[in-house]
């Protein structure tokens, strides 16, 4: 799976919210200054060519419907963003964050249940 830009990420979260969707309607919803059509066109287009949506031609245009699923792009680049930065370790980035202020002890705490509540399933 093919490492996305931060365009073609942003456009692939409005097609998962969407299910699916024209360029049109990926451009309204994209945050302010959203991109010229053009160049969002080109974005999506982009995003058929690495295998992550389908064009499907609808009258005059195209509708583009996801073909990677939301949580298997999130575990994908959770997986290599750990081994990028944190030599593999999650340990090490929940230290990071830890160190940062980022996660408060109590959200620690609820993160060791989550994982003991886990094991017991």
């Amino acid at each position: 799976m093919e490492r996305l830009t931060q365009p073609e990420e942003e456009a692939m979260q409005v097609l998962w919210q969407l299910d699916g969707g024209f360029v049109k309607e990926v451009l309204e919803r994209l945050p302010k200054p959203a991109p010229p059509y053009t160049t969002l066109a080109s974005t999506i287009r982009n995003l058929e060519r690495k295998g992550y949506v389908r064009a499907e031609k609808l009258g005059n245009s195209y509708r583009y419907a996801p073909l990677v699923r939301n949580e298997e792009y999130r575990r994908r680049f959770m997986s290599n963003f750990v081994s990028d930065y944190f030599r593999n370790s999650y340990k090490e980035v929940v230290s990071f964050f830890a160190k940062e202020q980022k996660i408060s002890a109590d959200e620690l705490q609820e993160i060791i249940r989550m994982i003991e509540d886990s094991k017991r399933d």
